[in-house]
């Protein structure tokens, strides 16, 4: 068995004064819910914040980030200003142990961009674990894989897509210290990769 069970959500970064546009998309267009709306994560920071929206689609959710830029530009500005309009920031994958994919992470020569944020949701601990990103670069800029354990609720396997406040606001705080530390490492050192390895043949499927 992998570490992965399935995409948790996608976060998507929208230029200034669109994140209105892409939510009647998500929600009128594909069927989404919007089940959060925090218009300012960070509201008492004099420098940058962003607007966090998030739909639901029962199985997966999606984020929309928008860029709020103070005395600074924000990072979800930079963002969109390198890779356009509702480019994807980020995708969230749920594991089965969060924890154990982390100590796996680090072996195979992962960077994670911090700690593991830990926290509860009213469903239960949500873990979370943000890695760096994708390229070497600015990680205002990087596009990054983000990883999650939700809580299980009831005697079935399905999870509760959840946001907050709290977990926007610690994804942008661990992004905003890489960017004042000069922290440009990519999210893993192919150096773990065996000089011998190929891929596998692929598995077979039965119907």
């Amino acid at each position: 068995m992998g570490f992965l069970r399935k995409v948790d959500h996608v976060t998507y970064a929208c230029a200034k004064d669109t994140i209105e546009k892409w939510a009647w998309f998500h929600i009128e267009v594909e069927g989404g819910t919007l089940i959060s709306r925090i218009d300012d994560v960070r509201p008492d920071d004099p420098d940058s914040s962003m607007k966090l929206w998030c739909i639901d689609y029962g199985g997966f959710g999606i984020a929309l980030v928008e860029g709020i830029d103070r005395r600074k530009k924000s990072q979800v500005s930079k963002f969109v200003k390198r890779h356009g309009d509702h480019a994807c920031q980020h995708v969230a994958f749920d594991c089965h142990d969060l924890e154990a994919f982390r100590r796996h992470f680090l072996k195979m020569g992962g960077h994670p961009r911090g700690r593991t944020l830990v926290r509860n949701d009213g469903f239960g601990v949500l873990k979370q674990m943000f890695a760096k990103g994708y390229e070497e670069g600015d990680a205002a800029e990087a596009s990054f894989p983000e990883y999650v354990q939700r809580p299980t609720h009831g005697d079935s396997r399905d999870v509760q897509i959840t946001f907050s406040e709290q977990a926007g606001r610690g994804f942008y705080e661990q992004i905003e210290n890489a960017i004042e530390a000069g922290d440009e490492e990519p999210f893993v050192d192919f150096r773990a990769m065996p000089k011998d390895w190929k891929a596998p043949r692929p598995a077979s499927r039965s119907n």
